[in-house]
């Protein structure tokens, strides 16, 4: 299989239970939810998407022929003086849509652990190490497990009522981020009304990196 990657850096993670984590990102071309072109965007399942993930052409970016390729230009990015676990989060676009078992044990070949961000409407591998869910359209979600699930908030497609009887692990809320309006103070009010619910803010975009 050949993989089709917008681009791989090493940043930390900025959403999440593993907010502030050291990790690689490698983020997968495609989605299928909407075509990333933005006269596309008000048809699209998704429709407030905030990540280009059209083609191979961001930074390290490209087509890689094997998963072993893949896994060595993304295990080129992890400090080799770290005695941290590697961590690789798996993003896109939906990474699910090329991520498969070889590519999963080609990053744990590595000593990654390996952890996907998807919108679960894909089965999720049980290699995975970490399933983080955000989910956008309840006709097409069929990931009703994981470690995380991390709800956009508030979207009219899914209320968080919807999705909190699920197996998850962790559940978050995630500010809508519009320019208009944050909806950071709605969010916390929610959390602090439904305490099963936890926030979590994009603090890559507070701090200023990836």
């Amino acid at each position: 299989m050949t993989y089709s990657v917008k681009e791989i850096f090493y940043t930390l993670q900025g959403e999440g239970a593993h907010t502030g984590r050291p990790s690689v990102f490698c983020r997968f071309s495609g989605c299928n939810f909407w075509s990333g072109l933005e006269k596309d965007r008000a048809a699209a399942a998704c429709t407030f998407c905030d990540t280009d993930f059209i083609g191979t052409n961001g930074q390290n970016g490209g087509k890689f022929n094997t998963a072993e390729e893949l896994a060595e230009k993304a295990w080129s990015f992890w400090p080799k003086s770290s005695n941290g676990k590697p961590y690789i989060v798996c993003t896109g676009g939906e990474p699910l849509l090329q991520l498969d078992v070889e590519l999963i044990k080609a990053f744990q070949a590595k000593g990654f652990e390996v952890a996907v961000e998807t919108n679960g409407s894909l089965p999720a591998p049980k290699e995975l190490d970490w399933i983080c869910v955000s989910p956008k359209d309840l006709n097409q979600f069929v990931q009703k497990t994981g470690d995380e699930l991390k709800l956009v908030y508030p979207q009219t497609a899914i209320k968080p009522n919807d999705v909190a009887h699920l197996n998850y692990t962790n559940f978050f809320l995630q500010p809508l981020d519009e320019k208009e309006n944050n909806h950071v103070q709605e969010t916390v009010k929610y959390c602090q009304e439904n305490p099963q619910w936890r926030l979590s803010l994009q603090t890559h975009k507070i701090i200023g990196i990836e």
